[in-house]
């Protein structure tokens, strides 16, 4: 059956000849699971080799076999590295066996693989497949390991271990002449039918007399005649042998499954069942009425011995405690015998703390001793061989039977094993050892006895491989990762959350344990933003259609984050808990931002409607009511109409009652996508649905207008074609040309685009699609435009120079879609009329800004997701390398004591592209008398490593060309702030950190600070800019810093005592106030205000970090000597100024939006589109597109 699937040929070994044919393995995800309970290890099955599992079971389970096997070293057989050299004499085979019985010795996994040894054996998937006889293979596999030993010292390995002979004998009844006659056999076949056990079988086949007589007469030599004689076989009484090994088939003749019966002749397996392992668990609730009770010892010792290999991290042993017994460890033992781990390290002999304490297990010694105790309290009995030494404990020293099926290995009883006999799962294979034969007392539960060097020394390597990889992978299954949204980079605009720079630098991927609880969470977040400013509320976010959205906010720190029902991959927003950016924000599903397509006939002025119907994307909270429609398009009234069906047809209309319109959008079934129509209810012309059908009283709308774009001239400039959604655009294409009177020729060189409400073509419709594939809406304009669309396998794309796009200004380009990005940049340039190479590309999002670059110059357009009608940008500049930041830098210089600037000392820099030389901007720190400014003055760009140390920063811009009339003496002097809307931010203290610590993002700006002698900032100081109030005057003097120690406390008393000793006056003669320069206002800071707090709010009161003062460095902080100034106004006449400023801004946005809504939306020429109208809002349509 097999053929020469086992044959090796020395003579020369083929390159191919063990790959030939074989199925590709893939590599696991998972590390295999360690052994269980039994500590043996079973055989996965390949997909049909269970027969072949069952006999190598058995021989790795027979001493003689193991070890012959074992003694025979690489000197013999060769090396496994050298198999596929041409001239190496390699016996793989053997050498695979070897190996494969090592592991199944010593490898720590729960099942081996023998895919390298059937791949030794030539197999190919198919074989793998295949069941086969098992008797067949034992005898084939013999046949294979002698002639792969012929040579060696093992070459009569089968002959010494499994050879017999049958001796026939027969007795001539006439002259009593002795015949002999010798068989060798390797196994003995039996007819068991009708016997009533496997005595009997051998007696009749082997042992029972035959008699020859009759017609059955036997020839003798002797006697030269036919006579009557007996035949026996020779009865061997030398050796009587046991039963070691039962291999058993289930099934049929022509298939079914084998699994295997052993007894553990070394005693290497743990023999316990499973029931009795898995006892129920303990009650040591019962202690309570005992005196053991008092004793947490005994308790702590029962709890540990129930956990896997006696472990578990100190933590949970505390909560297992409360869970048995009803008690806390604080309140019954505390009192008594101290914290939980200084009990544990007081008893030392018996428990074993790690060296970080996080974990305790019991002493082996003590395990079996609290094991025995607990259960001598249960009077239970509790069979069972330790792992570290099998068969030692206990008074029995009979070896175990074993049930090994495929990858599991269960204990069984040897009355189990009699019923096994009978049936359909029956018995078919029977090995026998000698009885007389045994065992050295060193081989006894030493699964590396006989094992040879190399092999120990690759298994104990491979244990600790795949320890590291369960840690991993633990690490792996328990970790998840988080999305943190960070509230100061988000803004409220258009009815949801929406990031003010990139994506990237607004959301950071947080690695984070499951099994921590949120309290642990929140404090890794406060570590990692360092630049945080007082409360810090987790909430759920997710992502709809009109943006971010706030669900859910995440309570109850002491909780593990597997119960708080975070999932893995969650958006998480960071945030205060009531607003973003100044606006409050109200969260939950109840005001979910629900998207509807709002369609509503165009107005050109007032009082004047034209006929062309408009679609106008809007976003409203799911809880306003539908009324709000009005208000959103500024009409009076009129009547709404809804269409409930995905997609919108024409014949789902239905009329919203004038009584519902207060009601809201969730309960009137409103969804992402709905489309609603507004229709004036003084409209004679109306739109209403009349006898279940969409009618409108413009016109039908299932026609396209086709407008000739082709710069050929026509009797027609438009034509009219009518259409319906399942109409082919070829078609429709060959129709508007042939109406359009154009020549035929255009027929092979045109195509039709998309003409959108601003007069914009977009990009080409393809020939072979429906108006419905190719969602073009009726009634809409295509223009017929020269050229071939784009093929199944090409992009349309728009791209254009520089980040100042003005709209129609757009180039074109069909490029393939596995054209690479370092391609496509160069056929851009070209055709834009540009050279060299620094330029790179990006992709303009959906507000007509550049995105993120595309930084990957070997991926393919497909691969980065890069679709027919996208616009590319082409940015002059070359990409950074990974790891590296562009940093523009900035020299800060606050105000001289006029209140001017004190720009003597700056050097004339040259404007940076696209800037001018420096930029003045209302400092943080001076609100005097004259208009308080800051210096912010342009040194350059400078490209650093995000692994250099800020020092290096510095350092690197001490040396652009700009500061070198800066008189700086050294970096030391230097203080580093980051630059967020024209002012400094964010301090950066610690220059030996490296910038990739301080999470600055790609778009960080940094200014420099000149000092007059070194700082060396704690962790815990506090940097504040002081202003002493002029008395009689709305003004101060010049900001000086102030250094706070905050280690006690961010308490107000505490501030307010370290400004009474900065200015030596007493602290109940000082008033203090922190100033909000984008407010133009002051908060007062005192203890009272606090306290008062305190009484209505208990939790984190009297933290100036929190609300309202949200402290942080570089923060203004005004003072009142009480002496000499009791005006209770902190406010200059320049915070008056700017609040009038403020006011007068916000009604003239007001007004604008006012005058925007009313403003006509006919079709205009991208030219005559102002462009300052040029935004987010105009762009909502291309967002809200990709919605649909």
């Amino acid at each position: 059956m097999f053929g020469d699937l086992f044959e090796e040929d020395y003579s020369s070994v083929s390159n191919n000849q063990y790959g030939k044919g074989k199925k590709l393995k893939t590599k696991t995800l998972e590390p295999p699971a360690p052994r269980e309970f039994t500590n043996l290890s079973g055989i996965r099955n390949q997909g049909g080799t269970c027969y072949l599992n069952s006999l190598l079971q058995t021989l790795h389970f027979t001493p003689e076999f193991r070890e012959a096997l074992f003694s025979l070293g690489p000197e013999e057989l060769g090396s496994l590295e050298d198999k596929d050299k041409p001239d190496a004499k390699v016996r793989v085979i053997p050498l695979q066996l070897q190996r494969l019985f090592a592991q199944l010795l010593l490898l720590d996994q729960e099942a081996a693989s023998t895919a390298d040894l059937t791949d030794s054996f030539g197999w190919t998937s198919n074989e793998e497949m295949r069941q086969h006889d098992v008797q067949e293979l034992n005898r084939i596999l013999f046949s294979a390991l002698e002639t792969s030993l012929v040579g060696t010292s093992g070459h009569d390995l089968i002959n010494r271990l499994y050879h017999g002979t049958v001796v026939n004998q027969v007795v001539c009844k006439e002259c009593k002449n002795i015949s002999e006659k010798q068989e060798d056999f390797l196994d003995l076949t039996v007819a068991v039918k009708n016997v009533c056990g496997l005595e009997d079988a051998l007696w009749n086949m082997y042992v029972e007399e035959e008699v020859f007589d009759y017609d059955n007469l036997y020839h003798c030599g002797t006697c030269d005649r036919l006579v009557k004689a007996a035949k026996s076989e020779l009865d061997d009484s030398e050796y009587t042998y046991d039963l070691f090994s039962v291999i058993i088939h289930r099934g049929g003749c022509y298939g079914g499954h084998y699994h295997v019966y052993i007894k553990d002749v070394d005693h290497l397996g743990n023999w316990q069942f499973q029931e009795e392992k898995s006892q129920p668990d303990l009650n040591l609730k019962a202690f309570q009425n005992e005196e053991a009770v008092d004793d947490p010892l005994m308790i702590l010792k029962a709890i540990l011995s129930q956990e896997e290999n006696n472990l578990i991290p100190v933590d949970q042993l505390g909560q297992k405690l409360l869970e048995k017994t009803g008690i806390s460890w604080n309140k019954k033992y505390r009192k008594q015998h101290g914290p939980l781990r200084k009990f544990l390290q007081l008893h030392s002999q018996i428990f074993l703390l790690s060296s970080d304490k996080s974990t305790v297990s019991l002493l082996k010694n003590s395990s079996l001793q609290a094991e025995s105790n607990v259960l001598r309290n249960h009077q239970q009995l509790f069979h069972t061989m330790a792992s570290e030494s099998p068969g030692l404990i206990g008074s029995t020293t009979c070896p175990h039977w074993f049930d090994i099926n495929d990858s599991r290995v269960q204990p069984i009883k040897e009355k189990d094993i009699t019923q096994q006999f009978q049936g359909k799962e029956s018995a078919y294979m029977l090995f026998y050892r000698k009885s007389q034969l045994q065992r050295p007392p060193e081989a006894r539960a030493n699964p590396r006895y006989s094992v040879p060097c190399h092999l120990l020394k690759e298994m104990d390597a491979a244990n600790v491989e795949l320890q590291i990889k369960r840690s991993e992978c633990d690490s792996a299954n328990n970790n998840f990762e988080l999305h943190l949204h960070l509230g100061p980079h988000y803004h409220f605009f258009n009815g949801a959350l929406h990031p003010i720079i990139s994506q990237t630098d607004s959301v950071w991927d947080l690695t984070f344990n499951k099994r921590k609880t949120l309290g642990d969470l929140r404090q890794s977040i406060f570590q990692l933003l360092e630049f945080w400013e007082g409360d810090m509320v987790l909430s759920i976010a997710k992502y709809v259609p009109a943006g971010l959205h706030i669900y859910q906010t995440l309570t109850g720190d002491e909780l593990p984050l597997c119960e708080v029902e975070i999932a893995d991959g969650e958006d998480i927003f960071v945030w205060n808990g009531v607003e973003v950016g100044g606006v409050q924000i109200q969260t939950g599903v109840d005001c979910e931002p629900l998207l509807l397509h709002v369609l509503h006939l165009e107005t050109r002025g007032e009082d004047e409607k034209c006929g062309q119907l408009v679609e106008t994307p809007l976003v409203f909270p799911a809880n306003a009511e539908v009324g709000t429609v009005f208000t959103a398009l500024a009409m009076p009234a009129g009547v709404i109409l809804m269409n409930r069906a995905e997609p919108a047809d024409d014949e789902c209309w239905t009329a919203i009652p004038q009584e519902d319109v207060t009601k809201t959008f969730r309960e009137q079934g409103f969804k992402n996508g709905s489309s609603v129509l507004i229709q004036d209810s003084s409209d004679d012309n109306s739109m209403l649905p009349r006898q279940g059908k969409w009618i409108t009283g413009v016109n039908e709308t299932d026609w396209l207008h086709i407008k000739n774009l082709c710069q050929l001239e026509s009797e027609e400039k438009q034509v009219k074609i009518p259409v319906t959604s399942n109409s082919v655009v070829f078609d429709i294409r060959i129709k508007a040309i042939k109406e359009l009177k154009l020549t035929k020729e255009l027929a092979e060189n045109s195509c039709l685009r998309p003409i959108d409400r601003n007069g914009k073509l977009l990009c080409p419709v393809p020939d072979s699609s429906t108006l419905k594939e190719a969602e073009v809406k009726m009634g809409s304009s295509l223009g017929l435009c020269l050229g071939k669309p784009p093929s199944s396998s090409q992009l349309f794309l728009f791209f254009a120079l520089g980040t100042d796009v003005q709209p129609g200004t757009e180039m074109e380009v069909i490029v393939e879609e596995t054209l690479s990005v370092r391609d496509c940049l160069k056929i851009m340039l070209e055709k834009s009329g540009q050279s060299g190479d620094t330029w790179h590309l990006r992709k303009m999002d959906w507000c007509y800004e550049a995105g993120e670059p595309l930084c990957e110059e070997d991926a393919t357009l497909k691969e980065l997701m890069i679709c027919s009608g996208d616009t590319l940008l082409l940015i002059e500049g070359k990409l950074l390398p990974p790891g590296f930041l562009k940093v523009p830098i900035w020299w800060y210089q606050p105000q001289g004591p006029s209140g001017h600037w004190d720009n003597q000392d700056l050097p004339n820099c040259t404007p940076s592209q696209g800037s001018s030389s420096w930029r003045a901007t209302p400092t943080q720190g001076a609100p005097g008398h004259m208009p308080a400014r800051v210096s912010l003055l342009y040194l350059g760009d400078i490209e650093i490593s995000e692994d250099a140390a800020l020092v290096e920063l510095k350092a690197q811009a001490m040396a652009l060309p700009s500061a070198s009339e800066l008189t700086v003496r050294s970096p030391a002097l230097l203080r580093a702030w980051t630059v967020e809307s024209k002012r400094p931010c964010r301090l950066l203290r610690t220059d030996r950190w490296q910038l990739r610590e301080y999470k600055l993002g790609r778009r960080a700006e940094i200014c420099l600070e000149l000092l007059q002698k070194e700082e060396n900032l704690g962790p815990q100081d506090m940097l504040l800019r002081t202003q002493m109030r002029i008395p009689g005057e709305r003004a101060y003097s010049l900001a000086v810093d102030l250094v706070w120690d905050t280690a006690r406390g961010w308490t107000a008393g505490s501030l307010r005592q370290r400004v009474a000793d900065f200015y030596s006056l007493p602290v109940e003669k000082i008033e203090i106030a922190k100033y909000f320069p984008e407010k133009f206002e002051w908060l007062p800071v005192s203890s009272w205000n606090q306290q008062i707090a305190k009484k209505k709010k208990k939790k984190k009161q009297d933290n100036l970090q929190g609300a309202p003062y949200y402290l942080r460095d570089g923060d203004t902080i005004g003072v009142k000597n009480l002496l000499v100034d009791d005006d209770d106004d902190f406010s200059t006449v320049r915070d008056d100024i700017g609040k009038e400023n403020q006011k007068q801004l916000a009604l003239g946005k007001k007004k604008s939006r006012e005058a925007l809504r009313a403003r006509s939306s006919d079709t205009v020429s991208s030219a005559e589109m102002p462009t300052q109208f040029r935004g987010p809002e105009a762009s909502l349509s291309i967002h809200v597109g990709s919605f649909r």
